[in-house]
């Protein structure tokens, strides 16, 4: 995966556009008619998180004001199992290269998996979440 990113920094993922190439032994047949859907999910994999700074429970963004949360309640980088997941738009097909916006990953994450979204798999309900959240996230994809 390629874009202009270099450090993962929290916020202003927004302009971020990032294009991925599918693998060498990966036929292009693999992306057929993928311009077909508007958002895709990216599955990727947090390469550069060193096994120190893994997080099983915290505040998030070490913000004292947030409530003190397991990883499974974050979407932190720093992970166990080093795995991201992002909703992303599909901007242009070109070959055996897609073309996305809103994709929360530095150049060179390698992408495991590229999924169509489906409206049929969203929230049946209506989602909830903490006060929180909407504080963290107001500058993330500005």
């Amino acid at each position: 995966m390629k874009n202009t990113r270099q450090q993962p920094i929290d916020d202003a993922w927004g302009d971020i556009i990032s294009e991925i190439e599918l693998a060498d032994h990966m036929p292009s047949e693999v992306l057929d008619n993928i311009e077909a859907f508007s958002h895709l999910e990216i599955i990727y994999y947090f390469n550069q998180v060193a096994p120190e700074n893994i997080v099983f429970s915290g505040h998030p963004r070490g913000n004292l004001a947030y409530p003190l949360m397991g990883i499974f309640g974050q979407r932190k980088k720093d992970r166990p199992n080093q795995l991201g997941l992002c909703t992303v738009e599909l901007v242009e097909h070109r070959g055996r290269t897609i073309v996305v916006k809103f994709l929360d990953a530095i150049d060179g994450t390698p992408v495991l998996d590229i999924k169509p979204v489906f409206q049929e798999f969203q929230p049946q309900t209506s989602l909830k979440q903490p006060d929180w959240v909407a504080d963290l996230m107001s500058q993330y994809w500005r």
